[in-house]
């Protein structure tokens, strides 16, 4: 590194963790924070699966945020790996963002979240996000504020929508002055650890959960089996889509295969955006039945550590 690459003297670095209930808006705020999509975001709970590295750099600091799965009442052994992937990425960070649902306002499993992270024990500092601040009575706010600094005891509380950016530029600065000293670990132009497979079967298994909703949604997983650039620039993808019963393929696969068509139209289209080359999707649909309880389909498909 030059002098002229050198960093600030007061540079700071740090990973950042987003934390929370299911569908409370973590990897739209991570979206957001980062200026650009680097997570799936639909309106289906457990959308995250993965642990999702993704980099911002800035003059003064470098952060890597930690995106994760939500965490929730498991129901099968994915859940249940779901929810150890969410309290490792708490384990892992500098500063987690403990994300509530401002506009459902703070229940039960709030509390219960807050409690894993315990802030009070001040191995790290916690920051309640509280978002979908465009959604909510503004009188409700402080009260809220109020009870997760007060009584949970979180170190900070910063209400935000991430759907409008509103105080997300404040976000940063106060995760900013959380992060401990230190130089940027990553090269400045690296954004995210999402390799181009990882990147076809989120898109697919995203443009699946905005098409089907509550039909099919948590038993749907995504695999790529080839992935080749031709020596013209053509990309050509092959991915499995798998579902856990015949009758959820046939959901699927839609009316003389109109939803799967439309579904790989859409990710193709959003795979040229971000690649800038043409490509050429193919999608199957197979049935394996209990996938998301069976170690072995879940280590195929990259969600069984191992």
């Amino acid at each position: 590194m030059n002098d002229a690459a050198a960093p600030r003297a007061d540079h700071r670095f740090g990973f950042v963790a987003l934390v929370g209930r299911t569908n409370v808006g973590k990897s739209t705020l991570l979206n957001r924070l980062l200026g650009t999509k680097i997570a799936i975001v639909s309106p289906v709970a457990q959308t995250t699966r993965h642990r999702i590295l993704a980099v911002l750099s800035r003059d003064d600091a470098q952060i890597a945020f930690l995106d994760s799965p939500g965490y929730h009442r498991p129901q099968h052994r994915l859940g249940e790996l779901l929810v150890e992937r969410a309290r490792q990425v708490a384990d892992e960070a500098d500063v987690v963002l403990f994300v509530v649902d401002a506009a459902a306002g703070l229940g039960p499993g709030d509390r219960r979240v807050a409690e894993e992270l315990d802030p009070r024990s001040g191995r790290k500092k916690v920051i309640a996000v509280l978002n979908k601040l465009d959604l909510i009575n503004r009188g409700k706010v402080l009260p809220m504020i109020e009870q997760v600094t007060g009584e949970w005891g979180c170190h900070e509380a910063v209400p935000v929508s991430a759907e409008t950016g509103e105080n997300c530029d404040r976000l940063l600065d106060v995760i900013v002055a959380h992060l401990p000293p230190g130089p940027p670990h990553f090269p400045t132009d690296f954004r995210t650890d999402l390799d181009e497979r990882r990147l076809v079967e989120e898109l697919v298994r995203e443009k699946l959960l905005r098409e089907l909703r509550q039909e099919v949604p948590h038993a749907i997983a995504v695999k790529v089996e080839e992935l080749a650039v031709r020596d013209d620039g053509l990309a050509e993808v092959s991915a499995t889509i798998f579902v856990e019963r015949e009758s959820q393929k046939g959901i699927v696969i839609g009316k003389g295969g109109e939803r799967l068509k439309r579904v790989g139209s859409l990710a193709r289209e959003e795979l040229e955006f971000r690649w800038g080359r043409k490509v050429f999707l193919r999608l199957w649909v197979k049935v394996r039945e209990d996938w998301r309880n069976r170690p072995g389909l879940l280590r195929d498909l990259g969600l069984y550590p191992g």
